[in-house]
């Protein structure tokens, strides 16, 4: 049985992929030469988790079964790719050292979105 998903899930799901790609791209073409291997090896760490995260995000928008674990998966995912990875691309870009501190937040929020998607999962089984 296919299951029922929000628009704004799908473009969720869409957006995420997409500017994984984007990001990825423009680091590769446009940064190098302009950053330093530092800037440019943490520019890349940022699109690695962004695009795993999109990944995550569309199995948790896809496979999860509807209700609050599959709203907090969505969520965490989604609030981690702009806090963790777009705190990553700032400091690429030049922004100020305390940018930093946002990074571990997002990492938080993958980790609950992990642990919220395996809950749901497990919920589902019975």
């Amino acid at each position: 049985m296919r299951q029922r998903v929000s628009a704004a899930a799908a473009i969720l799901v869409g957006l995420a992929g997409a500017s994984a790609v984007a990001l990825g791209a423009f680091g590769a073409h446009a940064l190098r030469g302009m950053i330093g291997d530092a800037a440019l090896a943490t520019w890349h760490t940022g699109v690695e988790y962004h695009f795993w995260h999109a990944l995550a995000l569309l199995a948790a928008v896809a496979c999860l079964p509807e209700g609050r674990g599959r709203s907090v998966a969505i969520g965490s995912f989604a609030v981690g790719i702009v806090l963790f990875s777009g705190s990553l691309y700032a400091l690429a870009l030049g922004a100020p050292r305390i940018v930093g501190v946002i990074t571990p937040v997002g990492g938080v929020a993958f980790i609950a979105g992990w642990v919220a998607l395996g809950v749901s999962l497990r919920q589902d089984r019975r």
